[in-house]
């Protein structure tokens, strides 16, 4: 891994190439040992990272899954929308378990808040669309297009604002309290919101930075590397992704530029994250959905349940064109392909390669191996229809696949 590490120069980030959950955490945590510094960009709680370390699983919404190595530092950017008190959870939740992270945590001040009455807006919002259009966009409720949405009314609190006064906060809160019942029939509990803000505050307030850009730029100018954690995937992506199902952010590797501050030139290498299959969660598109009996076998076998809302996740097969777009889209040099072992009792694998003229699916069925490929390190040891599945996916794109995950575990991985 550090040779494959000191390939990737001083600014790598990690996106996921198709709606997201397909395992970035895990590359994440791997590579966050050989980088100086770990940058989240985009995004909120509504994306969740799981990490197994010793058998352990932590789950991440906020913090990049890199933090649990010691004396790196974590950076939380100002593209992001932080519910305060999930923050201070994961915290919580890291000293609990031995990591100390409040020392090398730097958050961006333009970061916006989200607030408790952003879930109660993002709850009412789905209720509509239900109403309105029979379907939902299905959000994780967590307050996420809400917040985002009082940003692009340039209207949003930003993480500056936990240098204001409690009364400061309240004040500002009530002004909109009118408004806010008007358009969606909430209520906004000032009492909850002030404590939430107070208990942050006092935790938080000395971790704001002045200026984010400048201090990754700072830590650039020191000679250190910096690892950027992508948020959701590429096909989600607000401007590029299967609209209207998708977050409210830019969750590609321009997005995490902006979201930092950094410039286009800055990025030296790019990793895509894929699946050997696929998943979704929420409506919209899925070309190669499979609500078979064999799309029930991969949600079972890859615990495909999502980290932050526990729901089911929608199964399929891999799709070719999804990966080429994302590839194109986001400048991919390399493939993480995680979850191969999911994989591994089927006795033929479907791929997607395209749709015919009257909007069908195309596949080619890949001969399975049918055997464990579950914690191999070394791609020559892998059965020969499991090197041919990886091998079919790296002609058809165009890219290769340097890192293979075979199983949950931080030491489970193939690098190439």
């Amino acid at each position: 891994m550090k040779a494959f590490s000191r390939s990737l120069g001083p600014v790598c980030a990690v996106i996921g190439a198709q709606w997201g959950d397909e395992g970035k955490g895990k590359v994440i945590d791997l590579l966050s040992e050989q980088f100086d510094v770990i940058a989240r960009a985009c995004g909120g709680a509504n994306a969740g990272h799981t990490i197994v370390v010793n058998g352990k699983k932590h789950v991440f919404r906020l913090l990049p899954s890199g933090c649990l190595h010691e004396k790196k530092e974590v950076v939380l950017g100002g593209g992001m929308v932080i519910h305060l008190q999930t923050l201070l959870e994961e915290i919580a939740s890291l000293e609990t378990a031995g990591v100390s992270i409040l020392d090398r945590l730097f958050l961006y001040p333009n970061a916006h808040i989200v607030f408790e009455y952003h879930k109660e807006i993002d709850a009412v919002l789905e209720e509509r669309r239900m109403g309105q259009k029979g379907e939902e966009i299905g959000t994780t409720r967590k307050g996420i297009g809400p917040a985002y949405m009082e940003k692009a009314a340039r209207s949003g609190l930003r993480l500056e604002c936990l240098r204001w006064s409690v009364q400061a906060l309240k004040k500002e809160l009530e002004e909109r309290q009118r408004a806010v019942v008007q358009m969606y029939g909430v209520r906004i509990d000032l009492d909850r919101e002030c404590l939430a803000f107070t208990n942050a505050k006092k935790l938080l307030e000395s971790r704001v930075v002045a200026n984010g850009p400048e201090l990754l730029h700072r830590f650039l100018a020191e000679g250190k590397t910096i690892l950027i954690e992508g948020a959701q995937a590429t096909l989600l992506d607000l401007d590029q992704g299967t609209y209207p199902f998708v977050t409210s952010s830019s969750t590609t590797a321009a997005g995490a530029l902006q979201g930092l501050g950094l410039p286009p030139r800055a990025l030296t290498s790019c990793i895509g994250v894929a699946k050997a299959y696929c998943t979704r969660v929420g409506s919209g598109t899925f070309a190669t959905e499979d609500e078979s009996d064999s799309g029930n076998r991969l949600r079972e076998r890859g615990g495909e349940y999502g980290s932050v809302t526990g729901r089911p996740r929608r199964c399929g097969w891999l799709y070719l064109p999804d990966l080429r777009y994302s590839a194109m889209i986001n400048g991919f040099d390399c493939w993480n392909i995680t979850k191969l072992d999911v994989l591994d009792t089927e006795e033929t694998i479907p791929v997607g390669t395209g749709t015919t003229d009257d909007g069908k699916v195309r596949f080619e069925n890949l001969p399975g191996w049918k055997t464990s490929t579950r914690g191999m390190t070394t791609f020559e040891k892998l059965p020969k229809e499991a090197q041919h599945f990886i091998e079919f996916i790296e002609k058809q794109t165009g890219i290769s696949a340097r890192l293979i995950g075979t199983g949950q575990g931080r030491e489970e991985m193939i690098v190439k």
